[in-house]
This record gives structure tokens, sequence and C-alpha cells, in this order.
């Protein structure tokens, strides 16, 4: 996802992710060594989904998604709402058909519960407790 402007979604998919029993990482959280791109590569290669919010295009989010698709670790794509319409902000045409779910910056509550029975049935409850 995008860093700038997107801290109420990135707390939404966090808790999404956490309550399902997974630890979320975004790599501006992590602390490692050496190039940015080798450490988001690394981290995919060991997860077990990614969640890849494709506003704004950001070339660098399709890359890792299909970086992980090659791999075949599971990818949920989201985006913001008006992006499946026609414009320029559009969702690119190769994946358009995907399941995306989609949020609205007012509603991110219930974008966060979708996201989190989404993760639940596809990928059951993750490994760890839920947050107290």
């Amino acid at each position: 996802m995008a860093f700038g402007g997107m801290d109420e979604l990135k707390a939404e998919i966090e808790s999404a992710v956490r309550s399902t029993g997974y630890k979320p990482l975004r790599i501006d959280d992590a602390e490692y060594l050496g190039g940015v791109m080798d450490e988001i590569l690394a981290q995919i290669r060991e997860s077990k989904f990614v969640i890849a919010d494709l506003t704004n295009n950001r070339g660098g989010v399709y890359y890792e998604a299909g970086f992980a698709v090659g791999l075949g670790i599971p990818v949920i794509p989201t985006c913001r709402k008006d992006h499946l319409d026609d414009g320029t902000n559009r969702v690119h045409f190769d994946v358009q058909h995907l399941n995306l779910l989609a949020w609205e910056t007012d509603k991110l509550s219930a974008f966060g519960k979708r996201l989190e029975n989404r993760i639940l049935s596809v990928f059951g409850r993750g490994p760890l407790p839920p947050p107290a």
C-alpha cells in the first residue's frame, strides 16, 4: 500500500489481521539491514498471504503482489471504492476480474470486518491468540 495518507486504512488492516490470529507487517514498521526491496521480497517469501492495496495504481504494489502470486502465496487485493469506477485511477484491467475488497474512508470499520471475514474464510484462524 502507499505509505502517505493511509494511516487509518493501515490501522484497520492491522486490526483485522491481528484479530484473525496473524501478525501484520508493513515494511516501514520493520527493522532490517540492506535494501528495502530485498527485505520486502524476503518478507513476502515468509508470508501465508499478502494484502495488496491497489489504490492509486502504485507500481510497487502490483510488482509485490505479482511476486507473491508467482510464489504461490495468496493475495487479497483491496482498493478504494472509487478505483473500481471508470477514471484515471481505475485499477488495471488485468486485475479487475479479481474479488477485490473495496473500502471507503468513512466506512473503514465495515471494510475491516469484511477483511477479517475473508481471512477467516480462506485461511482459517491463525496461530496467534486474539488481542486482549
